[in-house]
C-alpha cells in the first residue's frame, strides 16, 4: 500500500470513529440501566403475569369453600292426540290438545366437609403463589447478570476503543517522524513501511473493535426491551462491594439461595398433594335447597286443567367412595414418590450449590488478585514504554523494539479492563448464590 491509500485509509477510520463519538448523546449509568430493563425487559414481565396468574389461583373464589348457586328454567309445548277412559266408563277422544308445562328454579349447594381436600388444595394454591414469587426473583437475578454481563462487556469495549485511538495516534507520530528522518537521510524506506503497516494494522484493529462496540450497545438494548438507536456511553467505573467473609456469605446460602427455596416450595407443595389425595378414602357430605315455581296447563284429558307449585326444599347428602377400583391408593402412593423425589433433588441442589459457592468465592479471589497483578503490569509497561520512546526520539533504539514496547503496554491496558470486568462479575455472580444479588450495589 502506498503513502496516498494510507492516508485516506487513516482519514476514513478518524472520520468513522469522531462521527461514532459525535452521536452519543448522553451516559447510561448503571443504575438506569438497572431501572429500564426491570421495567422494560420481556422475561420479567411473563414471569410477573404468571405471579398475577397464581395470585388469582389462590383466591377464595377458586378454593371450594364457597357455595354454588344455580338457576334453572324451562318451557314445554304439548300437541298430543289422546283417547282417555275415565274410571267411571266414560270416554273422550281429543285431536290436536295443547297442554304447556313451565318450571324455574333457584337451586343452593355447600359441601359441608370433603374429606379435607380442598383445605390442601388451597394450602397447594397458596405455595403456588409463593413459589411463582420466588420463580419472579429468579427471572430478575438472571436478568440483572446478564444485563451487568453486557454492560460491562460495552463498558471493556469503549476503554478498548479509547486504548486503540490512543495506540493509533502513536503510531502516526511515528510514521511522521520516521517520513521526517527518511526525508532528510537519516531513515530508511524500510523503517517507513513499517511504520506504515503498524498504522494500518492499529487502524484496523480500532475499526474492527468500534464495530464490537456498536454490536454490544445493541445486545444492551435487548436485555433493556428497547428498540431504538443505541446512542449513548457508558459508566467505566467497577466498585467492588462485597464486604463479608467467606463463612458469612456462606450462612446466607441455605436460607436466602432463590433455587433452594423453590425446591423447599416444591416439597411442601407435593406434601399437601399427598394429603390431598388422602382425602379421598375420607366421606364428603354436602348441603341442598331449592325453591322453585311449577306451572301445568293440561289437556282436557286431565282430571287437574291447571297446576301451580311454589316451594323450598332442602336436604344433607352424604357421599363416600369406599372403593373406586383403586385409583385412590395408586395415586396416595405416587405421591409419596414425588415427594420422596423432591427431598432427594433438594439434597442433591445443595450439594452443587455448595460446590458452585466454594467455587465461584475461589474464582472471586483469583480474578482479584489477577486484577491486581494486572494494575502493576500496566505500571511496569507505562515506565518502560515512556523510557522506550525517549530512547526513539533520540534514535537509540530500532522502530521494532519501539513497536514491541507499545504493543506490550496496550496489551496489559487491556488485560487490566478485561480482569476488572471480569471480577466484578464473579463478585455478581457470588452475591446470586448467597441470595443477596437484589440488595447489593452494583
Amino acid at each position: 500500500m502506498d503513502y496516498s491509500k494510507y492516508i485516506l485509509w487513516t482519514v476514513l477510520c478518524i472520520a468513522f470513529t469522531s462521527t461514532h463519538a459525535q452521536t452519543i448523546e448522553k451516559t447510561l449509568s448503571k443504575q438506569e440501566a438497572l431501572k429500564i430493563a426491570l421495567e422494560n425487559n420481556y422475561g420479567i414481565q411473563i414471569s410477573n403475569n404468571n405471579k398475577k396468574i397464581a395470585e388469582n389461583n389462590k383466591s377464595l373464589l377458586n378454593t371450594g369453600y364457597l357455595p354454588t348457586l344455580t338457576g334453572n328454567a324451562g318451557a314445554v309445548y304439548n300437541l298430543d292426540n289422546t283417547e282417555a277412559t275415565f274410571s267411571n266408563g266414560n270416554t273422550t277422544s281429543l285431536e290436536g290438545a295443547e297442554s304447556n308445562r313451565y318450571n324455574a328454579s333457584v337451586s343452593l349447594n355447600y359441601t359441608l366437609f370433603d374429606g379435607l381436600g380442598r383445605r390442601y388444595n388451597y394450602k397447594q394454591l397458596k405455595e403456588q403463589y409463593n413459589l411463582s414469587e420466588l420463580q419472579a426473583r429468579e427471572t430478575i437475578e438472571n436478568t440483572v447478570l446478564q444485563l451487568f454481563s453486557v454492560y460491562y462487556n460495552v463498558a471493556k469495549l469503549s476503554e478498548d476503543v479509547a486504548v486503540l485511538q490512543q495506540n493509533l495516534k502513536i503510531s502516526q507520530d511515528r510514521l511522521e517522524r520516521v517520513n521526517y528522518q527518511f526525508d532528510y537521510g537519516q531513515n530508511t524506506k524500510l523503517a517507513v513501511l513499517n511504520a506504515e503497516v503498524d498504522v494500518n494494522n492499529d487502524s484496523i484493529n480500532l475499526l474492527n473493535t468500534a464495530q464490537l462496540l456498536a454490536n454490544s450497545k445493541r445486545d444492551l438494548y435487548v436485555v433493556l426491551g428497547k428498540n431504538e438507536l443505541p446512542n449513548f456511553n457508558v459508566d467505566t467505573l467497577v466498585t467492588f462491594n462485597l464486604q463479608p467473609t467467606r463463612d458469612e456469605l456462606y450462612k446466607k446460602v441455605s436460607s436466602n439461595n432463590v433455587t433452594l427455596q423453590q425446591l423447599e416450595k416444591n416439597i411442601l407443595i407435593s406434601d399437601f398433594q399427598l394429603k390431598s389425595n388422602k382425602s379421598g378414602y375420607l366421606p364428603s357430605i354436602g348441603l341442598t335447597g331449592t325453591y322453585g315455581w311449577n306451572k301445568n296447563n293440561n289437556n282436557a284429558a286431565a282430571f287437574v286443567a291447571t297446576s301451580t307449585n311454589t316451594g323450598l326444599s332442602g336436604g344433607i347428602n352424604l357421599s363416600w367412595n369406599i372403593f373406586n377400583g383403586g385409583r385412590n391408593r395408586t395415586q396416595v402412593q405416587n405421591a409419596k414418590i414425588n415427594l420422596n423425589n423432591q427431598q432427594l433433588q433438594k439434597k442433591q441442589i445443595e450439594l452443587q450449590v455448595s460446590r458452585d459457592f466454594n467455587n465461584a468465592w475461589e474464582d472471586y479471589q483469583t480474578k482479584l488478585f489477577v486484577l491486581q497483578t494486572q494494575k502493576k503490569n500496566v505500571q511496569t509497561n507505562t515506565n518502560n514504554f515512556n523510557r522506550t520512546e525517549e530512547r526513539f526520539k533520540l534514535g537509540q533504539i530500532t522502530s521494532i523494539e519501539f513497536r514491541q514496547a507499545q504493543l506490550n503496554l496496550i496489551n496489559a491496558i487491556n488485560a487490566k479492563n478485561g480482569a476488572k470486568y471480569e471480577a466484578k462479575l464473579a463478585e455478581l455472580q457470588l452475591l446470586q448464590l448467597s441470595g443477596d444479588l437484589l440488595n447489593s450495589t452494583y
